[in-house]
């Protein structure tokens, strides 16, 4: 019995996204999102949805988000 599961397999799985492109996007979002370098709104706008959904999405996921500071807010905006 082979226990291997392969990307494809994974892939198809996952039915939240239409495409690989955009799973790749939401991945590389979780990213910046979770190492401070883009804000949720920010994030959103990458994905094409509104801040609401995006958050309700990571809700599901069980991805915690904390909303960045106003000086990583100031940081961004440079």
């Amino acid at each position: 019995m082979n226990n291997k599961i392969t990307f494809q397999e994974i892939d198809s799985e996952v039915q939240l996204f239409e495409n690989i492109e955009q799973k790749e996007r939401f991945v590389f979002v979780i990213s910046a999102l979770a190492s401070r370098l883009i804000s949720l709104q920010k994030g959103a706008e990458m994905m094409e949805m509104d801040t609401e959904m995006l958050l309700k999405l990571l809700e599901l996921m069980s991805i915690d988000f904390s909303y960045l500071t106003t000086e990583d807010i100031a940081i961004e905006k440079n």
